[in-house]
C-alpha cells in the first residue's frame, strides 16, 4: 500500500498536486472574503494606501473576478499622510471604480472632539473616527491588513475578531477557528474585525507583490529623501512638528517598511531600488516593519494592545 508520504515523495504523472507556500496563502485570503460576503450584509475594507492593504484588495479582486468588488473601502485620514501614498489611493480607488469612505481626523480636531498630542503623533487619534464611522455606515465587517507577525498584541488575533458596541477588543473572546471554520455571529451593534493577511509573513506579501506585479506606492523603494533623526529613526519634516532645532535635516537615501502617519513612521537606509532588492533586504532583516519603525508602537510595551481594546485595528 502506498502511504500519503511516499506518495508525495514519489516522481512522474501520478506525483499529487501541491500548492506553493504563496498559492496556499492565496487561497486563505479568497477563501475569507467569500466567507465574509457570504455571512455579512456591509463588510467594508480599511485602505490606506499601504502595502498590505494593496495586497488586501488585490486578493479581493481576484476573489470576485470578474464580478466587481463587492464591498467598499474606508480610509482613516490623519491628516499627516505621506502626499505619495493618498494620490496612490485616489489611483487605485478611480481605477477599479470603488467607493471610498473617509473618515477624517483633522475634521475631529477642528471641532474640537479630539485634541492634538504633544508628541504631534495622530495615529492613536484614529480610533474614535474608525469607530464611529463603522456605527454610522453599520458596517458589520471590517477588513483590516494586519498580520501576527508584525506585534505581539496581533499575534493574539483571530482571523474573526469579534468587537463590542463600543468596537472595543477582548482578547477572552476569541472564538476557535478549527479548519477555517469562521464564526461570524454577533449581535446588533458589535461587528467583526477580518484579517485575510493574519497568516502572512511581511516576506510572504513582498514574494506575492513580485509574483503578481502590483504597483506600490514609490516611498516603498529607496530614494533621497530630506529626513530628520529623532528617537533612532528618520522621520520626514512636515506641520506635524518635526524637526526640532536640535534635529538638523538630512537628505539619504532611505525607503519606507510601512506606511502611517508621517510624526511616527521612520524610514531605513536603503539602496533597495527594486522588488528583488526589497525581498533580499527583508529576508536578512531580524526586525519587523513595525518594530523597527514605528514610534507609536514604542510607547509602552503593551501600546499596541492597549490600542486595540480601545478600538484601533
Amino acid at each position: 500500500m502506498t502511504t500519503v508520504a511516499s506518495s508525495a515523495r514519489a516522481t512522474g504523472p501520478e506525483t499529487p498536486y501541491a500548492l506553493s507556500h504563496l498559492d496556499a496563502l492565496e487561497s486563505e485570503a479568497v477563501h475569507i472574503f467569500r466567507e465574509v460576503a457570504g455571512e455579512f450584509e456591509r463588510p467594508v475594507i480599511l485602505f490606506s494606501g499601504g502595502k498590505d492593504s494593496i495586497v488586501m484588495l488585490h486578493l479581493a479582486l481576484k476573489a470576485f473576478a470578474p464580478a466587481p468588488v463587492p464591498f467598499s473601502l474606508l480610509h482613516v485620514d490623519t491628516g499627516h499622510n505621506f502626499p505619495e501614498v493618498l494620490e496612490y489611493r485616489d489611483r487605485t480607488v478611480a481605477e477599479h471604480g470603488l467607493r471610498l469612505h473617509v473618515a477624517s481626523v483633522q475634521e475631529y480636531i477642528d471641532r474640537g472632539d479630539l485634541r492634538e498630542r504633544p508628541d504631534g503623533t495622530r495615529n492613536p487619534l484614529q480610533t474614535v473616527p474608525l469607530t464611529d464611522a463603522i456605527r454610522e455606515q453599520r458596517f458589520d465587517a471590517v477588513f483590516g491588513g494586519g498580520r501576527r507577525d508584525e506585534e505581539k498584541a496581533r499575534a493574539k488575533e483571530r482571523v474573526f475578531s469579534l468587537r463590542d458596541a463600543f468596537s472595543q477588543w477582548d482578547p477572552r473572546r476569541q472564538r476557535p477557528e478549527l479548519w477555517q471554520l469562521y464564526n461570524g455571529r454577533h449581535a446588533p451593534g458589535e461587528h467583526v474585525r477580518v484579517f485575510p493577511l493574519s497568516n502572512w509573513t511581511e516576506l510572504d506579501v513582498w514574494q506575492y507583490i513580485a509574483r503578481e506585479s502590483i504597483a506600490l506606492p514609490e516611498i516603498y523603494f529607496a530614494h533621497e529623501r530630506p529626513v530628520f533623526r529623532r528617537s533612532g529613526m528618520w522621520l520626514t519634516a512636515g506641520e506635524w512638528g518635526g524637526p526640532k532645532d536640535d534635529e538638523p535635516v538630512e537628505t539619504r537615501l532611505v525607503r519606507y517598511r510601512t506606511v502611517g502617519d508621517m510624526s511616527c513612521t521612520g524610514a531605513v537606509d536603503s539602496d533597495a531600488t527594486t522588488l528583488d532588492a526589497v525581498i533580499t533586504e527583508i529576508a536578512a532583516s531580524r526586525l519587523t516593519e513595525r518594530g523597527a519603525t514605528r514610534a507609536d508602537d514604542k510607547l509602552s510595551e503593551a501600546a499596541m494592545e492597549d490600542r486595540k481594546r480601545e478600538g484601533y485595528f
